[in-house]
């Protein structure tokens, strides 16, 4: 059948499942949006404040179903919004389909109203990407986007439509949804290095990062655990992966996780890194990172083998297959002591750093919350202080419920992000961690929340200061605060009345329950504006480019 290049644009979703999107409507993409509305009943677009906003959205939206996020902007300005949210999918692994107009195809290369190369712009920053330059080939290149955005590593890939190729007319075949190409499993030879590796093991450390919750391995992981009776620890990005409470759990480690899980993967002789990437916050200094033990690296991405951390054995492939692969194996080890020694290092002090329970600071009034809401319910946060508050007390026990920003540190994301996880998850209760610096940069978004009755809660540590900016000045820059202190007048509870939500203000414990109390019990969106001190610092912290034995345990 004959359909416009726009039609074909909306049909495609529909093959592909998509039944919500996220943009903002332009000049570029009229003929786009006019396809949308009629396409209404099928198609769910929700409209953001700023194009970087859905961006986020699709992202959020993408990480707690698993499912691609759609997000749609018009040519220029509209499309340039967008490449922060971008850059911020392809850092963390998530899968992205952005979809931008452009001027007419006559018009390109002539600094045309609102023209911008957008495929050139965010080329880094994309698995792949792609202008139409005709439409016979639209219906394909959209598949082919689909397709590359789940398969493998996940990530972003955008498709750049001219407007006049969205009015051009050809015939469309509808083709079955396309699935994720990424069963891949590792080679005999890597299996058996790596299975003689484990086997010499005395003192295995499982380090479980992103990728565990993209191939959905979950189970798995825990398997090899207790096959082999060992200690897991994560990434910030693997957080969720593993519920917090469960006794091999030790937490995330790396700068400013828990000391138990940094100490013990010092402790180790073996490193089994699974779907990680060892990222610069996590290692510290690299050298003495490697020291004393040996690593494996399971991953589906070959970039990351040796990047960052040198690996004795790699197992390239899906962790979840790999995984399956070990087990089935006969993966073990050599007995040893290893579970008392983890233990005694679980239960020292140190692992036990607590901020004062009677008043009101970041760890009650994040176990506040914690303590009222249901396992399966999202929790999203900006970045900086509050961010790492959140990965330190909040006890994540199933996977795909902690939503953040890892490998670019956004702030301004969490906003969006809840907004598309809300979505994502059937319009169910939300919970964004933010702080006066990053609300400041989206609390636009809370227009959206309210238009679209979303039950979605903003927790506000605010600190009137850039509190992570502010602690490394305190630390490292003998306490000149440049530009970190922000005493800005903005009053977040009228705010939030003025956005047509409900605002609240806890100063002490008894009025942060109280307001939780009520918060949760509104169907549409709430903020609790939560008056914390500006020296409170995130504690552990390992210094960049220091080792365990360079922690710092207090304030």
């Amino acid at each position: 059948m004959q359909l416009t290049g726009a039609e074909i644009l909306i049909q495609v979703f529909i093959e592909q499942g998509v039944d919500c999107v996220f943009g903002y409507p332009g000049g570029s993409v009229l003929n786009i949006y006019d396809e949308l509305y009629k396409a209404h009943d099928k198609i769910s677009h929700i409209t953001t404040c700023h194009e970087q906003g859905a961006a986020h959205a699709a992202d959020g939206y993408a990480r707690v179903t698993g499912k691609p996020g759609v997000v749609i902007a018009t040519s220029g300005p509209g499309a340039t919004n967008l490449v922060t949210g971008i850059a911020n999918a392809y850092l963390d692994s998530v899968p992205m389909v952005a979809i931008t107009g452009n001027v007419a195809r006559a018009l390109i290369g002539r600094d045309s109203f609102q023209e911008v190369d957008i495929t050139g712009v965010t080329m880094p920053i994309t698995k792949h990407n792609y202008m139409v330059k005709d439409v016979a080939r639209l219906a394909d290149t959209l598949r082919q986007a689909f397709k590359l955005a789940i398969s493998g590593r996940p990530g972003p890939v955008l498709v750049d439509i001219p407007k006049d190729i969205q009015s051009a007319h050809t015939e469309y075949e509808p083709q079955p949804k396309v699935q994720r190409s990424n069963g891949l499993k590792a080679d005999d030879k890597s299996l058996r290095a790596a299975l003689e590796l484990i086997r010499e093991s005395k003192r295995p450390y499982i380090y479980a990062g992103g990728g565990v919750l993209i191939s959905d391995a979950s189970r798995e992981l825990m398997s090899l655990a207790d096959i082999l009776d060992c200690p897991i620890g994560t990434s910030m990005m693997g957080l969720s992966a593993v519920n917090n409470d469960h006794p091999r759990h030790l937490g995330m480690s790396g700068m400013h996780g828990r000391y138990a899980a940094s100490k013990v993967l010092s402790m180790s002789d073996l490193i089994i890194a699974v779907g990680t990437r060892f990222s610069d916050r996590a290692t510290g200094n690299k050298q003495a990172y490697q020291l004393g033990h040996k690593v494996l690296h399971i991953d589906i991405d070959p970039a990351e083998i040796g990047k960052n951390i040198i690996a004795d054995c790699s197992l390239m492939g899906d962790v979840k297959f790999v995984l399956k692969q070990l087990m089935d194996a006969g993966v073990s080890r050599t007995p040893s002591d290893w579970a008392q020694q983890v233990d005694k290092v679980r239960q020292a002090p140190d692992n036990h750093l607590q901020m004062p329970k009677e008043e009101l600071n970041p760890q009650t009034a994040i176990e506040a919350v914690n303590a009222r809401l249901l396992p399966e319910d999202v929790i999203a946060t900006d970045v900086g202080q509050h961010q790492l508050w959140t990965a330190q007390y909040y006890h994540f026990q199933r996977p795909r419920t902690f939503v953040t920003s890892g490998g670019l540190g956004t702030m301004g994301y969490g906003f969006g992000a809840a907004i598309g996880a809300c979505f994502g998850r059937g319009k169910k209760r939300t919970v964004l961690f933010t702080s006066d610096g990053s609300f400041h940069m989206n609390m636009n978004e809370m227009a959206t929340a309210v238009s679209n009755k979303l039950p979605l809660t903003v927790v506000v540590l605010n600190n009137q200061a850039l509190g992570m900016v502010r602690q490394w000045q305190t630390l490292f820059y003998e306490g000149r605060y440049s530009n970190t202190t922000l005493n800005r007048q903005t009053d977040f509870a009228k705010l939030a009345d003025a956005f047509g939500a409900k605002g609240f203000e806890a100063w002490d414990l008894e009025s942060m329950n109280k307001a939780l109390d009520e918060a949760l019990q509104i169907e549409g969106p709430t903020l609790i504006n939560v008056c914390i001190g500006c020296d409170v610092k995130v504690l552990p912290m390992i210094p960049p480019g220091g080792t365990i034995n360079d922690i710092i345990l207090k304030g």
